[in-house]
């Protein structure tokens, strides 16, 4: 595989160049290669699940925050289009919804979907710096009522960020997935997922096998054997870290002939981070809070001799057999800590 490059525009930060990454930071951090191989922006396209409002409403928030003309050829679909930040996609989250033909039985149906169902706002691809204005936007939602996933105990709406990789390149997102994967068990503890979101099944962890798998194999993985070790340890959509969009986009029919053709999944060339709640009617949660857990993970990913420490110090710790999960969470936040990715407390 390649190995991360230090090329101008392009080299990962490290202590005093940008990390720690801060909790509770109001500051977005930043991508440690903020470029794609060709030279192009990396973007994200995200994606925000909430309560509260209807999707009329949202879109015209959308508007004015922003700008842009409404196109409402179907309430439950309606688009806001031509805004400075691009186009926003404000869909009712169900199958039923962007039926032509649904009928009263339907609506109704609907209707009293909307006490667990969400409504979702879909962005284009942003830059950093277009990604940095959307709080403003999650801050006007709330004021007008939207609400999160702390609202019910089957309200698990997330936030979902598409992050363009740099390249196709295994080289290039193989250690992001090994990243994710070794901090996923401190992800979801040290700023736990609301109880909506672990009871249901959309962001189940990834088994410890294939995290067993990616910490003493991984290094050498190439797109084939990383596509092996995944569809036969984890061929679900239901991660925190869905990379079945990528391999979709690098391997097509190999994805298609293992899943089938009717398991819906549309091919993108990056990174589908969807772990994270959506707290919007928070004072204390931000979307910043998020992006930063993202940036932290390509940031160790983007460390060679970190990520393979990490790796080691997984495998010693599954080798003992009175270790329980607290005990790695704890290790992962020494590691962060010592090695200068991560700080606690903070709001710069």
């Amino acid at each position: 595989m390649s190995e991360p490059d230090a090329a101008s525009g392009n080299a990962p930060d490290r202590p005093g160049t940008g990390l720690p990454i801060r909790r509770a930071s109001a500051r977005f951090a930043r991508l440690p290669f903020a470029q794609t191989r060709d030279g192009e922006p990396r973007r994200t396209g995200v994606e925000i699940e909430f309560g509260g409002l209807r999707e009329g409403e949202a879109a015209r928030i959308i508007r004015r925050r922003f700008g842009g003309r409404l196109d409402e050829g179907d309430r439950h679909n309606i688009e806001v289009r031509e805004t400075r930040l691009g186009d926003f996609k404000v869909e009712l989250d169900t199958a039923f919804a962007d039926k032509p033909q649904i009928g009263r039985l339907g609506e109704a149906a609907l209707e009293l979907s909307r006490a667990v169902v969400p409504i979702e706002i879909v962005t284009d691809p942003l830059t950093q710096e277009q990604l940095e204005e959307l709080p403003a936007l999650t801050r006007d939602l709330a004021g007008a009522g939207a609400t999160g996933t702390q609202n019910g105990v089957l309200l698990g709406f997330g936030v979902h960020f598409n992050t363009e990789v740099r390249s196709l390149d295994a080289g290039d997102w193989v250690p992001v997935f090994r990243a994710y994967l070794l901090l996923e068990d401190w992800l979801r503890g040290h700023e736990p997922l609301d109880i909506s979101r672990r009871m249901l099944p959309f962001v189940t962890p990834f088994p410890r096998d294939m995290i067993d798998v990616a910490a003493r194999d991984g290094a050498d993985w190439t797109l084939e054997s990383f596509c092996d070790a995944y569809l036969s340890h984890s061929p679900s959509r239901n991660r925190g870290l869905d990379m079945l969009p990528l391999l979709k986009t690098c391997l097509p029919e190999r994805i298609e002939d293992a899943l089938g053709a009717e398991v819906k999944i549309n091919a993108r060339p990056t990174f589908h981070f969807r772990l994270p709640d959506c707290r919007i009617d928070d004072a204390d949660w931000s979307l910043s809070h998020e992006w930063n857990h993202w940036c932290l993970i390509e940031h160790l990913a983007a460390d060679a001799a970190a990520l393979a420490a990490l790796a080691e110090q997984w495998l010693d710790y599954r080798a003992a057999l009175t270790s329980t999960r607290g005990d790695w969470q704890r290790m992962v936040v020494a590691f962060l800590t010592e090695e200068g990715f991560w700080e606690e407390g903070g709001t710069a």
